[in-house]
């Protein structure tokens, strides 16, 4: 077997998450929170930055409550300090499409089987802005 071990995107980003944490722990508020979060979408390929910035609007307008914060260097809307829902960008890990996901603290629970987390391509439609609402709504509670 070949050796085991982290790509360098995904060292990049826990290096990020570390870095989040020790900021964290000197403080800060929701404002500089949301400002970091912003910085870092500017920071991303037009797409991704074009398609962030739609996703942020659309969970800050759906659920006011959660707290934009940064997240293994990505946009991220915590409760109480939990990351209820993050977008990563397809740029970061080379990855085909964006992802919107949903952390267990989300409130999605629906029976034995659901989706945590959903591709997302440049391509929203208002029924599909409409369906990222209703879920972010349901997962802030």
């Amino acid at each position: 077997m070949g050796e085991m071990g982290f790509t360098a995107e995904e060292r990049t980003a826990m290096k990020e998450r570390a870095r989040e944490t020790r900021g964290a722990r000197r403080g800060g508020g929701k404002a500089d929170a949301e400002k970091e979060v912003l910085a870092k979408i500017a920071e991303m390929e037009d797409g991704d930055r074009a398609l962030a910035e739609r996703v942020h609007a659309l969970v800050t307008g759906a659920a006011p409550q959660l707290a934009p914060k940064l997240w293994y260097g990505m946009p991220a809307y915590a409760r109480d300090g939990k990351v209820v829902c993050f977008f990563q960008c397809s740029g970061k890990f080379k990855a085909r499409y964006s992802t919107l996901g949903f952390n267990d603290a989300a409130r999605l629970d629906d029976g034995a089987l659901w989706p945590t987390a959903f591709a997302v391509t440049a391509d929203l439609t208002a029924d599909d802005e409409a369906l990222v609402s209703q879920l972010v709504r349901r997962a802030a509670g």
